[in-house]
């Protein structure tokens, strides 16, 4: 059995990834000893190939991840996948293709693959690239997690409470988008925060529910604005500063991981900004087609206003480095981020 996951809202994806690996450790291997999961944009074919081959008859059903294999920089591991996939015999053993790099994008009335680089940019996928793209989007189990529009992502917040059994209003879970844009790992923050404040300021027997005052007390004044507050000082080289208002986000109980991907999605942000700056759209403009909120988009313009794209690509570059060095064993996350404000 073949799944892919792919798609722009990496959160969701990623939850659907653990669900399935939870239900096979609950119900296949809870030892976790047929578990194998690989990094599948550093991974030589071999490895891969190794991995995936049918087991014997006395080995149980194993259960492979390979993450983010489109980019692979080996041109030729997409042209031998493809090959083996062909000739590959059916086995009970699952194989999971999870991609955050893959969007799809609508041409000419079809929606077509487009591969995201490091600063969010996008490009089509090659020719090989594209037919191991058909072989896994026409699997039975292709799921798509493109970004979702602020209407749909408001509904799926009020799920999500529900599901860790509270409630939020329709308003501030509107309100809630609005502030953070669609990035699931920070609503996910957030929603546990409210969940938590509520849960400890009111018990009730009815259960706990976020309301639109609940969300302009805690949400407008945290990371929204502390992250464009550490913006500000990188910007004007303040380093002490930056890393002063790094280490007040870990005491208040951001996780390091969480805090990466906010420097990410942000950093991304003021370059898709600052390349529509540059190409003379004006903010109202700029809000519609990167699908910002007008309070983000009116902050990202002023922040991307310090910054040259050079320096900006260079930031993502390194932020997906440290990214790579976390989880190769190789570095943690706070000392890479404060390696990387200490060398701008």
């Amino acid at each position: 059995m073949i799944i892919f996951l792919y798609g722009q809202d990496n959160f969701r994806s990623r939850l659907k990834l653990n669900e399935l690996k939870d239900k096979y450790l609950r119900e296949v291997d809870k030892l976790g000893s047929g578990l194998k999961i690989i990094n599948g944009a550093k991974a030589d074919f071999s490895e891969i190939a190794a991995a995936i081959s049918p087991s014997s008859l006395l080995s149980k059903k194993r259960l492979i991840i390979i993450e983010d294999v489109f980019i692979n920089k080996d041109k030729l591991i997409f042209e031998k996948l493809g090959e083996y996939f062909k000739n590959l015999k059916q086995s009970d053993n699952i194989i999971i293709f999870w991609e955050s790099n893959i969007k799809t994008k609508k041409f000419k009335n079809a929606l077509s693959p487009m591969l995201l680089d490091a600063s969010g940019k996008e490009k089509p996928l090659n020719k090989k690239q594209s037919e191991l793209f058909k072989f896994l989007s026409g699997q039975k189990y292709a799921y798509s997690f493109n970004l979702l529009s602020n209407t749909e992502s408001a509904n799926w917040v009020k799920k999500q409470a529900a599901s860790r059994g509270g409630k939020i209003s329709l308003k501030a879970a509107e309100m809630l988008v609005g502030l953070v844009g669609a990035d699931g790992w920070q609503i996910n923050n957030e929603l546990d925060k409210l969940l938590s404040y509520k849960t400890a300021g009111k018990l009730t027997q009815g259960g706990i529910e976020i309301e639109i005052e609940d969300v302009k007390q805690l949400v407008r004044g945290n990371f929204s604005e502390n992250i464009f507050a550490l913006t500000d000082a990188l910007s004007v080289k303040n380093k002490a500063l930056a890393i002063r208002l790094l280490d007040e986000q870990i005491e208040a109980g951001l996780s390091d991981s969480y805090l990466l991907n906010m420097f990410t999605r942000q950093f991304r942000i003021l370059l898709q900004v600052k390349q529509a700056l540059d190409s003379g759209l004006s903010q109202r403009q700029i809000a519609g087609q990167l699908k910002l909120h007008p309070f983000v988009a009116q902050k990202g313009i002023e922040q991307a206003r310090h910054f040259t794209l050079p320096v900006l690509k260079n930031i993502l570059s390194r932020l997906a480095e440290i990214d790579f060095r976390v989880k190769s064993g190789q570095s943690d996350y706070l000392t890479g981020l404060n390696m990387l404000i200490a060398g701008l």
